[in-house]
């Protein structure tokens, strides 16, 4: 049996792409560039939009918007020279065989990542074939732990918000999907615990996985 009625909605980073090191690593680079060390740079920049973390991570600093968008693109472009040599070997595990899988269902994305960023991994794995709308989040005003992105996602989809399953990975998205009215898959490549996910797997190739989303298309066709 398959999924039919089913939209699937995948953040990138920590779902996709195991990244969440390679971001942390570039930003330590970064910071020190700039002279600033910051604790606890992890916890403060999963899940969010990179405006954001420009502006926590250089309190203090009298930043322009243009500074803070070059600031958060000269960051993103150490990321991008650090992750493309090693991109393959930190796709999650089984994912791209999911995608290939389920190819025929309508599949979206949808990310507070960088475009660029988005182009590095769709392009370099060669995995943009699967998605039919692709939405980041400098795309909606509020960005997650808003739901505006995960709505505009189904809404170029045609898929009633009831009718997704989300993929994520960090905190402020499973609220946002929540908050859109749809069920959350959780991947736990950067947290253990992850309260609000309706169902929790390490990667792409758990053995649960696919029996949760039939029931939840076996409900839905009812």
């Amino acid at each position: 049996m398959g999924l039919t009625g089913l939209a699937l909605i995948f953040d990138m980073d920590g779902v996709l792409i195991d990244s969440t090191s390679t971001h942390t690593e570039a930003w330590l680079l970064y910071l020190k560039r700039q002279g600033i060390e910051i604790p606890e740079i992890e916890d403060r920049m999963l899940g969010k939009r990179n405006d954001a973390i420009v502006r926590d991570f250089f309190h203090g600093f009298p930043l322009s918007d243009e500074e803070v968008l070059e600031h958060g693109a000269r960051k993103e472009q150490l990321y991008r020279d650090m992750m493309r040599p090693k991109l393959e070997l930190r796709m999650v595990p089984g994912v791209i065989e999911f995608l290939e899988r389920h190819r025929n269902l309508p599949i979206g994305l949808a990310t507070n990542g960088e475009p660029a960023n988005v182009d590095l991994v769709l392009y370099g794995a060669n995995i943009q074939k699967y998605f039919r709308a692709v939405v980041s989040g400098h795309e909606v005003r509020l960005p997650k732990p808003h739901p505006d992105i995960y709505l505009k996602v189904a809404e170029l989809l045609g898929i009633s918000p009831g009718n997704c399953v989300v993929f994520e990975d960090s905190l402020t998205g499973i609220e946002a999907a929540r908050g859109a009215g749809m069920r959350v898959a959780g991947l736990t490549t950067t947290l253990a615990a992850l309260p609000g996910a309706d169902f929790a797997v390490p990667d792409f190739l758990d053995a649960g996985l696919e029996p949760w989303l039939q029931s939840i298309a076996s409900s839905a066709a009812v």
